[in-house]
C-alpha cells in the first residue's frame, strides 16, 4: 500500500506491506542488541516471532496501531511501524523499498546490505 501525505509541511509518500498482524513497532519489536554498541541491533524475522500484539502500547499523536482497514497509514504507522517507510524530502516520485522481514533485519548496514 502506498499513500501521499503531508509530513512536516511537505509532500511525502509512505508505503507499507499491510502485515499489521506482524507489526510490533520500532520500539517494541523483539531484537538482539549488540552488547558493545547500544545503537547496533537486529530485528528478528517474522518466522521467528508469533503474531504481534494488537496494541503494542505505543502511540503517535494520539494514534494507535491500526485495528481496522480505515485506520491504516495513520500517524502510528508513519512514525512507529517498522514495516512502514516514508520517502525522503522531495523524493516522493521514487520507489520505496520496504524492509524484508522474511529474514532478520539489521539496523546498521553490513557488507553491502541495504536496510
Amino acid at each position: 500500500m502506498e499513500k501521499m501525505i503531508t509530513y512536516f509541511g511537505q509532500q511525502a509518500k509512505v508505503a507499507c506491506d499491510e502485515k499489521c498482524n506482524k507489526a510490533w513497532g520500532l520500539n517494541t519489536r523483539p531484537r538482539i542488541e549488540n552488547p558493545d554498541n547500544e545503537d547496533d541491533y537486529v530485528f528478528f524475522a517474522d518466522n521467528e516471532l508469533g503474531e504481534a500484539p494488537i496494541d503494542p502500547g505505543t502511540y503517535e499523536g494520539g494514534h494507535a496501531k491500526p485495528q481496522v482497514e480505515t485506520e491504516k497509514m495513520n500517524k502510528w504507522c508513519v512514525r512507529e511501524c517498522e514495516r512502514c517507510k516514508i520517502s525522503r524530502p522531495g523524493e516522493y516520485n521514487k520507489p520505496i523499498k520496504l524492509r524484508d522481514f522474511s529474514q532478520r533485519v539489521y539496523n546498521i548496514q553490513r557488507g553491502g546490505e541495504k536496510n
